[in-house]
């Protein structure tokens, strides 16, 4: 684990295991944090709050600078250990990585760009100030799927805004971190800063810190359920949070759609990481006119996936992260089908070695199906038709989550429309990709709160300060 800019051991001596998911294999023996580790992390981040937070912003920005340059330099040593111990295509983790460092050179443009302002009063007795100052220490809990991205878009705004940051990385893709740990060190951060905490049990590490009156900020990318868990144990201290939570987005065609371009949209928005993202498209829509045309073309790119290990080439699909989201996975396959969707391709676990399920499409897939209600996280399609766009505004609304929806349409009213009338914190019109570092990332209802990225990303680690003169 990184400590204080060092790398370390637990305290305990424990370790646990990384392993390869589409082998089996053991990749690493990695330091499993203990709550007395935690603790200790804590105790440096308070240190040195102070004169992180005091060093300047053009200072801070050019340490963050250096660590996007590192990245970059090491892009394939990163790539390689992504889809070693996450699974993706080594193309795909290489594409993590540019999309990873850019939060890092993003953020440090923005710390020489926190503003405030001063005007004066209504009434004329003195002037009003208001000045942005870092929220204090934070913790950040960090997902398997995209284990350096999802750091840095966390990293990069703390350390911009003058917060010192304890991670505690995804139990399945630690090596990632403890890389980037090495990153920092060599950009020159000062020691207590960041620190990275592998650990096999979460809630042991996090609840002390979290129930620790000088933790100021907790921010998490994961489920919903961790996600409200988290956000009930804060609640005690009025911690600062930011929620990244889960998703189940919408893809909706209409029938004035390009279809040959909803279909690459699909492609980009279903099997992006194998399907194990939050943005995933999970239920798609389809106008019952175009239904049959979509449906052929969609069928025939994802049968053409090639399946095997990341680092193999040619591979298009690699295996999913454990054998449990496997399980999962192939059991929303099975309810579907029981409840009489038809299923078009895939659907069948594979024997032999690795978390592998094939590229699924399911079609008259009915409304009281799981794969409907519940995010899939991993590559199938869930088909059925609609017949007015109303119809499909209101199947696209119903559910819990509101994090990405898309839609295709060459129709300039119905985009506006739609995007207006889509529950969801990110929308793809014609586009079947959204993240960009310079746009805000989140969601509405159970999607969580926050924004990550653009401009916004910034302020969730900064307080609003009015000093009146």
């Amino acid at each position: 684990m990184w400590l204080g800019g060092n790398l370390t051991g637990s305290s305990t001596g424990a370790t646990f295991p990384v392993q390869d998911p589409a082998t089996g294999e053991l990749l690493a023996e990695v330091a499993d944090a203990s709550p007395a580790d935690g603790l200790r992390a804590l105790d440096l981040a308070v240190s040195v709050r102070s004169s992180w937070a005091a060093t300047p912003p053009r200072e801070r920005g050019e340490t963050l600078r250096r660590a996007f340059d590192l990245v970059k330099e090491r892009a394939g040593e990163f790539a390689r250990t992504i889809t070693l111990e996450m699974g993706k295509t080594l193309a795909e983790a290489h594409g993590e990585v540019n999309y990873g460092a850019e939060f890092l050179r993003w953020n440090a443009e923005e710390a020489v760009r926190i503003g405030g302002r001063t005007t004066t009063s209504p009434s004329g007795n003195g002037r009003i100030l208001v000045t942005k100052e870092p929220v204090g220490p934070v913790l950040a809990v960090t997902p398997w799927n995209f284990p350096l991205a999802m750091a840095t878009r966390k990293i990069g705004p703390a350390l911009a805004a003058g917060c010192t940051i304890i991670v505690k990385p995804a139990a399945e893709t630690p090596l990632t971190m403890l890389m980037l740990g090495q990153v920092f060190a060599d950009a020159g951060l000062p020691e207590g800063v960041l620190s990275i905490l592998p650990t096999s049990d979460a809630a042991a590490l996090t609840e002390p810190l979290i129930t620790d009156p000088r933790l100021r900020k907790i921010t998490f990318t994961g489920s919903t359920g961790v996600g409200k868990l988290l956000v009930r144990q804060s609640a005690d201290r009025l911690l600062r949070t930011s929620m990244e939570l889960g998703g189940n987005a919408p893809f909706l065609v209409f029938e004035d759609a390009d279809i040959d371009a909803a279909v690459d949209g699909a492609m980009a928005a279903k099997m992006r990481n194998g399907g194990e993202a939050c943005t995933a498209a999970n239920r798609f829509y389809v106008a019952r006119g175009v239904a049959e045309e979509f449906t052929g073309k969609l069928v025939a790119r994802m049968s053409a996936l090639r399946v095997g290990h990341g680092l193999d080439e040619g591979t298009d699909l690699g295996p999913l992260i454990t054998s449990v989201q496997r399980c999962r996975v192939h059991e929303l396959v099975v309810d579907a089908v029981k409840r009489g969707a038809r299923l078009l391709t895939g659907g069948v676990v594979p024997d032999g070695p690795g978390t592998f399920y094939p590229p699924t499409v399911l079609d008259r897939v009915p409304p009281g199906a799981r794969v409907l209600r519940e995010e899939i996280f991993g590559p199938v399609v869930a088909l059925t038709t609609f017949d007015t766009e109303d119809e499909a505004i209101t199947a696209a609304n119903d559910t819990e989550y509101g994090l990405a929806a898309y839609f295709y349409t060459r129709d300039l009213d119905r985009a506006v429309r739609v995007a207006s009338a889509l529950e969801a914190g990110m929308v793809g019109v014609n586009r079947g990709v959204v993240s960009d570092v310079a746009a805000p990332f989140g969601g509405v209802k159970e999607s969580g709160f926050g924004r990550e990225g653009g401009t916004e990303g910034i302020e969730e680690y900064l307080e609003t300060k009015y000093v009146a003169l």
